[in-house]
């Protein structure tokens, strides 16, 4: 990683990221949201039957936000593939982007909604495949739509 004198505003810069490197670990602190501007990014879990790739995403994703947007530690870790250019929004520089750029809040939620609804798709199918009992689906599906939140 070494950083680029790209430097737009106090709270965003221009970071580059050779193949494999990480970004962040799980379990980070860091508040940081992350716009890929060329290359992609590996998101992976730590598991007890060991690491498991959630998510690889592109040119123009974003991610980062969990932490952002909950203060919470990292969920995943974060690895460039390949050289990886990113846009780095600190918190304070996330409300700046989005009173500049109306329209990138718009743009994120777009994103995130569709994020739900692939993960919602996934967890059906997986559910349908395991043949759980109805109550139990139901169940299952009640937590994740409006349970008690941590």
């Amino acid at each position: 990683m070494k950083p680029s004198n790209e430097n737009r505003f106090e709270h965003e810069f221009i970071e580059d990221f050779e193949d494999g490197a990480c970004i962040f670990e799980e379990g980070d602190t860091g508040r940081d949201l992350y716009i890929i501007q060329s290359g992609a990014v590996q998101i992976k879990k730590n598991t007890p039957k060991g690491p498991i790739e959630m998510a690889v995403f592109q040119k123009g994703d974003f991610f980062g936000d969990m932490a952002l947007l909950q203060s919470l530690p990292r969920y995943a870790s974060a690895y460039a593939k390949g050289n990886t250019k990113l846009l780095i929004l600190k918190p304070g520089g996330f409300l700046m982007k989005i009173r500049r750029d109306p329209t990138f809040a718009f743009e994120m939620l777009q994103q995130l909604s569709f994020r739900v609804k692939m993960s919602n798709d996934r967890l059906l199918e997986v559910l349908r495949r395991n043949q759980l009992p109805m109550e139990e689906v139901q169940g299952i599906l009640n937590l994740l739509g409006g349970g008690e939140r941590p």
